[in-house]
């Protein structure tokens, strides 16, 4: 296990080195391309200087992920030698195809301004949600269709009741982390340090492969972040934010452990929350707020703080609240 540890971690920083020195290439052809970013108006005014950034930087995490997976999983794959080599299929087939659905959103909205539509989107979340879903359901994985609760063994559930709550989980996260990417290096690093927790939970169960996939994750996330760092040379758009925050609720999923994951991804769902929350109280009171501004980490950006301090110190809280989900999942 120790020896599974140690490749795991060698994957972060193989898959670091192998994202990053294209970094630049990348966001030169992304320019010459004009795939810019539009901000919206109604957003805070600091952001205006942000206009065209490059964006679609989503691409230089899924390529090397997908790369480097496929490697180390191809021979058992094809000779089916064990659920190992097809398991790690399935967060591969939800990185990769929300990894697409973000890139058509973020084409569309470069070419006219406004991206697919809500419903589109959505609709498309859900089919491959569902998809997802009912393969996990019935696949003979080792904890996927079952819940830990604190202090007892998995519990079994039915498809009936799993399927509408891992829908529910990879849905939920993929738009939670979305909205979560608004300042530079906000979700690249609060998915990071949330992959490297499900990391150690799964090493915690003998996952070997969720242990790699995870960290192999974490390095080309930190590799994004070299050129995402404020002020970001890129961004990672809807083909990034889409395809890891569901990716990360299909981890959570696996592990059995998805109870945990408003604890270890605590500041995409309080994100999340903060829109759901100033939708609802907007519509029910005619006008008033709860937030300056939603999602979130803008309301903080109202009250004066800098975006280098709302970025640090959602990760703080961030990093805290993975420790605390590692310490929950080891009762």
């Amino acid at each position: 296990m120790t020896a599974d540890l140690a490749f795991a971690l060698s994957l972060g920083g193989f898959s670091f080195l192998l994202a990053v020195i294209w970094g630049d290439p990348l966001i030169e052809i992304l320019k010459r391309l004009g795939i810019g970013k539009h901000i919206r108006e109604e957003g805070p005014e600091g952001h205006r200087v942000k206009e065209g950034t490059p964006t679609m930087g989503g691409i230089m995490i899924l390529i090397p992920v997908t790369m480097i997976t496929v490697a180390l999983n191809l021979v058992n794959v094809i000779r089916s030698v064990n659920v190992i080599g097809r398991s790690i299929l399935v967060p591969l087939f939800v990185l990769v195809s929300f990894g697409l659905l973000g890139a058509i959103d973020d084409w569309e909205g470069v070419r006219g301004g406004k991206g697919l539509s809500a419903k589109t989107k959505f609709l498309a979340q859900l089919i491959l949600g569902g998809v997802t879903a009912m393969v996990l359901s019935v696949g003979r994985f080792q904890f996927a269709n079952s819940v830990y609760l604190p202090l007892l063994v998995p519990v079994p559930l039915p498809p009936t009741v799993y399927v509408p709550v891992a829908m529910l989980i990879i849905v939920g996260m993929s738009n939670a982390v979305n909205l979560t990417d608004g300042l530079d290096g906000l979700a690249g690093i609060i998915v990071a340090s949330a992959f490297a927790a499900y990391a150690l939970i799964a090493y915690m169960q003998g996952q070997s492969y969720l242990v790699r996939f995870c960290f192999t994750l974490v390095g080309a996330c930190f590799a994004f972040l070299w050129y995402n760092a404020h002020p970001a040379q890129l961004f990672m758009g809807d083909t990034g934010s889409l395809a890891l925050g569901a990716t990360l609720g299909v981890i959570a999923l696996m592990t059995g452990q998805w109870l945990l994951l408003p604890v270890i991804a605590f500041v995409p769902v309080a994100e999340a929350l903060s829109v759901i929350m100033q939708v609802t109280y907007f519509k029910l009171t005619h006008g008033k707020r709860i937030f300056r501004m939603s999602p979130l980490h803008h309301h903080f950006e109202k009250l004066g703080w800098s975006e280098t301090q709302v970025v640090q110190r959602f990760w703080l809280i961030g990093l805290l609240a993975s420790m605390v989900g590692i310490a929950l999942a080891l009762l």
